[in-house]
């Protein structure tokens, strides 16, 4: 059912003026699923208070709510087509009022991890793009029909926005940056291995893939008491994300995923100097996947020691001091930071050998992100201790990987399995940091196990060269019997 209703919801937006691709509808799906998964959460929170004798308030007033604008019912349970807004009547109180009031919520709230900040944050942030206040309505409905009141229904609910935001990497444009594939994180968590009580850190959140898949694996892991849950609620997962829409994204994602109030911040991370960073804003866990090819202005660049433009460069230097001394980290890179010879990688790959142990290096094949060309590596460290060795393991599969078949746990099984004990095979390897070139401090993934395989020749080759032997004997042949 939640399905088809996301792909009607889509066939209507593609109908609409005011929506052009897939960002724009999963955007604008956004704020409506929003407003519907914040009317049945203070369903849940009225009904717990009544079980227990108290009083709740709701956060929404009276006017605002969904069953008054959105969808007021009739004595039978069914939308009432005399109460509920439709046309321009619509769109003027949703532009007009609705937003307005909702943007409040930012300048009200008691502080940032609250709910109502996050109300009053993602209306500030967004705008109403669906131009028909009857292509409205039908979003409305169809949304209308969803529920959010089950943990089956809400996990089912993440994993279809889970795949709106993998759709819209697919898409093209921009909309792969907001996208890394969900494996390759679950694997990465899997490795790095955070435990609860760790404050777990993206600085470029996008979707926040990561920090939703570090929830799931911590929530699985044991039997959660209720101040465990109470902590994974409130004081583990923090984000920053400059992008508007993947901001929004990500706190949808969040809260599908089962955060309520997701300590995300929308803002530029890079613009944070780090010699403004203190013991107090360090974190215990770090996975990220900075953009690829960005480049950065000269007054950011400022911001930190090793001047570069390139963005997954500063971000890499932002996560070295942002983690505490002992701390551990999973980044997504591209593999050219293992060799380039410009003097800011040279600088930045001893920076992390001397302050981190840089223990594993993941070498990923090409078409890992779909829609980027980029080949990555993921660079696996500990603060506090420089590395002596460095275990790379180089992932070589037998297809192309793309759209159509994508990478998945099972392919990264060997990984895990060996990564264990830095074990040596075929695929991996350790190199010893004395051993590398001292002055550019090249780790250049280079497979020194590796079988050399020979190629098999085509079965047209081997007819061919049969063929010109036997024109070789017959001419032998024939210039013998001139002989005798």
């Amino acid at each position: 059912m939640f399905e088809q209703t996301f792909k009607n919801i889509d066939d209507i937006l593609h109908k609409d003026a005011g929506c052009s691709s897939e960002l724009d509808y999963v955007e604008q799906t956004s704020w409506v699923l929003f407003l519907k998964y914040l009317d049945d959460l203070e369903k849940d929170k009225a009904t717990a208070a009544e079980l227990t004798g108290k009083t709740y308030t709701s956060i929404i007033s009276p006017e605002y709510q969904w069953n008054t604008w959105a969808a007021p019912k009739n004595t039978e349970g069914k939308l009432d087509h005399h109460k509920a807004l439709t046309g321009d009547d619509l769109k003027d109180f949703v532009d007009h009022k609705l937003f307005p009031y909702l943007r409040k919520f930012r300048t009200d709230a008691e502080h940032a991890n609250t709910i109502e900040y996050k109300i009053g944050e993602i209306f500030t942030e967004l705008k109403n793009r669906i131009q028909s206040g009857y292509n409205l309505r039908e979003v409305i409905n169809r949304i209308d029909e969803l529920r959010f009141r089950t943990h089956a229904e809400k996990h089912e609910m993440s994993h279809l926005y889970e795949d709106k935001i993998k759709n819209m990497g697919n898409a093209g444009r921009n909309g792969g940056e907001y996208y890394t594939p969900r494996p390759l994180i679950k694997t990465i968590v899997k490795v790095v291995a955070p435990k609860i009580g760790d404050k777990i850190y993206d600085g470029a959140a996008g979707s926040a893939g990561f920090l939703c898949e570090a929830f799931d694996y911590l929530r699985n892991s044991k039997t959660l008491s209720s101040s465990e849950t109470e902590i994974l609620q409130k004081k583990t997962f923090y984000g920053k994300e400059k992008k508007s829409l993947a901001y929004i994204i990500g706190i949808m994602n969040m809260i599908l995923h089962g955060v309520e109030a997701p300590n995300i911040v929308h803002t530029n991370t890079l613009a944070e100097n780090l010699a403004d960073i203190q013991e107090k804003d360090r974190y215990d866990v770090v996975l990220a996947n900075p953009p690829f090819g960005g480049k950065e202005r000269a007054e950011v660049q400022q911001n930190f020691p090793i001047k570069t433009g390139e963005t997954a460069s500063l971000f890499l230097q932002h996560f070295i001091k942002i983690l505490k001394a002992g701390g551990k980290a999973g980044v997504i890179i591209k593999n050219t930071f293992l060799s380039n010879t410009d003097n800011a990688s040279i600088s930045l790959r001893k920076l992390l050998l001397e302050n981190c142990n840089l223990h594993t290096v993941l070498d990923l094949p090409g078409g890992t992100f779909t829609g980027a060309g980029v080949k990555t590596v993921v660079l696996f460290f500990e603060k506090g201790a420089p590395t002596q060795k460095v275990w790379f393991y180089q992932l070589n599969l037998d297809r192309n990987l793309g759209k159509t078949n994508s990478l998945n746990e099972k392919d990264l099984a060997e990984f895990v399995a060996l990564q264990k004990t830095f074990a040596n095979s075929e695929n991996s390897w350790a190199v010893n940091v004395k051993d590398i070139d001292q002055t550019t401090f090249d780790l250049s993934a280079k497979n020194p196990n590796k079988k050399i395989e020979t190629a098999l020749r085509q079965p047209h080759d081997i007819v061919d060269e049969i063929a010109a032997l036997d024109v070789e004997s017959a001419t032998v042949l024939q210039k013998i019997r001139a002989l005798l």
